[in-house]
């Protein structure tokens, strides 16, 4: 069995007006929200064990997806009184997770049609995987990462202060995660605590970390520009409607 947490316990403020008063996942896409489309999503997959962490306007979301019921889920809900970052959201929900293997982490604002069934299947063909990340191709971006014939990564850097001449590869990060349910042991409690910055990098040293590119559309609605993206896309059916 698995399990899926979608974080969108974030205030969105990129976004401005348009996520004041509506947690950034609650964005209307087609006339539903954006995480409405991904759960329905995990549903069509299987997918069917859902946690979804909470802070900014929890209310709105609980309000709407309830139990998850409706959609053929079952979803949990981990409130945050203060966000305690990606790991961290994990290791508060470590009640929640702990007894599947593996699980996703997707980001509740970003739009993807991936089947993680292959993700999932990838990551527990690695027996050495904790962790498996999907990656797609970009000559900019805020990470770096580099894979090796395996797909094992050897490089990771998440938001580099300066040019990196070195570069031989345009992978980057999607923000859309595999685990293992024992890297809940590697995330220390009570701290804000993120993948990227605190967990990844200690994981590609022990070649421990993945990577798994791109199959399909995804999009992060990271700015008001993005979202605009994201509609046009949809109406102009490029992004499966679940």
């Amino acid at each position: 069995m698995t399990a899926a947490m979608i974080l969108c316990a974030g205030y969105g403020k990129r976004l401005g007006d348009l996520s004041r008063d509506l947690p950034k996942p609650m964005l209307p896409l087609g006339g539903r929200p954006i995480l409405e489309h991904t759960i329905s999503h995990l549903a069509g997959l299987g997918i069917n064990n859902i946690v979804i962490n909470l802070h900014f306007l929890p209310d709105v979301i609980a309000g709407y997806f309830g139990d998850g019921n409706i959609w053929g889920v079952h979803i949990n809900y981990s409130y945050e009184d203060s966000p305690v970052g990606t790991a961290g959201a994990v290791k508060k929900a470590e009640a929640l997770l702990r007894n599947y293997e593996p699980f996703l982490v997707l980001y509740g604002d970003i739009v993807c049609n991936q089947d993680y069934r292959d993700l999932l299947n990838f990551h527990t063909s690695n027996k050495n995987a904790l962790g498996t990340i999907i990656l797609h191709e970009r000559s900019q971006s805020n990470s770096i990462v580099e894979i090796d014939g395996n797909n094992r990564i050897t490089r990771f850097i998440e938001r580099p202060e300066t040019d990196v001449p070195d570069r031989k590869q345009n992978w980057v990060n999607s923000g859309l995660y595999c685990f293992s349910n024992t890297i809940i042991d590697r995330i220390p409690g009570g701290e804000l605590v993120d993948f990227p910055r605190h967990i990844f990098p200690g994981l590609v040293d022990e070649g421990r970390l993945y990577g798994f590119p791109l199959q399909g559309y995804r999009c992060a609605i990271d700015s008001p520009e993005r979202y605009r993206m994201v509609i046009e896309d949809y109406n102009e059916a490029k992004i499966n409607k679940y």
